[in-house]
């Protein structure tokens, strides 16, 4: 296996990581460890090409950096991906790359995201210390999604409180793009608080299956940026808010759990001008993350440890809605200031 460092100036570390012979290609990025050790899942996805796969391991990291400042966590902002299919993953490539990342010593912890299960965490846990989510242990926090889903339900509450001027959900009709581990839970809880679904995924069995148990409307992945609902919960990849589907979007409000849904900064001034309400992704979809750190951190009440966490966050988002609304900016512009604001201080 060839582990290699690339001279990325953005972040603090980023580990090129192959293995021909077992079919392995992936990255660990570092992007701060200011706060503390740095916290962030694994995902398998077929890449198009390593330049894709490097620079989402780039974006997703500096997101962690934001998203585990602004939950209040001890916790760095790291990532790593592998390309590949996740359904034809091997044990051999699943135990090399836990050997890449112990030798970062610490300095990265993993965890489940996308194309893993808390099994494969189990696995990399044969061969280094710094995993969580893990099914079983004294401090296994196991599957994040529901306490990630959780995490964004409450904050499309507190989006709807600002925007509509109620949490209420009853009669809402709510967008949900991407319908994986997070997004079946959050159309759970969205159904009981009595939303109206719109429903998109690229397998058409699993959204036709959550369509007929929630009498959702089905949408093609593509169109539901287009769709007619009161807020869009974009629950898939990342950049789906771009100069193309801003326009097209027919919604008052913005919250879901795709990490990194803007393409770029601007969009979030495109979706103010728009006055479209944008809950920043990084703030809205900590959950996951705050269920990583009670096993990271070894919190032995991590029931009352999440519930104040995520208490803390809607908290943090409805700060964040009242100053952009002050400022006249966007909720984006704002979160993110705050979150560096953080850094500088612990920098100085």
């Amino acid at each position: 296996m060839q582990i290699s460092r690339l001279p990325i100036e953005s972040h603090e570390t980023v580990l090129r990581v192959q293995d021909t012979e077992i079919g392995l290609t992936g990255f660990i990025a570092v992007h701060s460890t200011k706060l503390g050790p740095a916290a962030g899942g694994l995902r398998m996805r077929p890449y198009a090409s390593e330049d894709a796969a490097l620079t989402d391991a780039l974006r997703l990291s500096e997101g962690m950096t934001y998203k585990n400042a602004a939950a209040g966590l001890p916790l760095g902002g790291g990532k790593a991906v592998i390309m590949g299919d996740s359904r034809k993953k091997t044990t051999a490539q699943l135990l090399a790359f836990a050997n890449a990342i112990s030798t970062l010593e610490g300095s990265y912890w993993t965890a489940e995201d996308m194309g893993m299960t808390p099994q494969d965490m189990e696995l990399l846990a044969r061969e280094t210390k710094f995993v969580a989510g893990l099914p079983n242990g004294p401090h296994a926090s196991g599957d994040p999604s529901p306490i990630t889903a959780r995490g964004i339900f409450q904050s499309i509450k507190v989006t709807a409180q600002h925007r509509f001027g109620s949490p209420d959900l009853t009669g809402r009709t709510i967008a949900v793009q991407g319908l994986g581990h997070v997004g079946t839970y959050l159309c759970a809880l969205l159904h009981e608080a009595g939303a109206t679904l719109i429903l998109a995924d690229i397998d058409p069995k699993r959204v036709a299956d959550l369509a007929h148990k929630y009498h959702a409307e089905i949408a093609d992945p593509d169109s539901i940026l287009s769709a007619k609902a009161d807020i869009f919960a974009p629950c898939a990849i990342g950049a789906v808010l771009n100069a193309q589907t801003i326009p097209d979007l027919q919604v008052s409000a913005v919250c879901g759990g795709a990490n990194n849904q803007l393409a770029t900064t601007k969009d979030a001034d495109r979706l103010h001008a728009r006055g479209i309400l944008y809950a920043p992704d990084f703030v809205a979809n900590a959950g996951g993350i705050i269920n990583v750190a009670t096993e990271v951190l070894r919190i032995d009440d991590r029931d009352t440890y999440v519930s104040d966490k995520l208490a803390a966050v809607e908290t943090t988002l409805g700060r964040i809605f009242d100053r952009a609304k002050t400022m006249e900016c966007s909720p984006a512009r704002v979160a993110v200031s705050i979150v560096d604001e953080m850094l500088a201080d612990r920098a100085a």
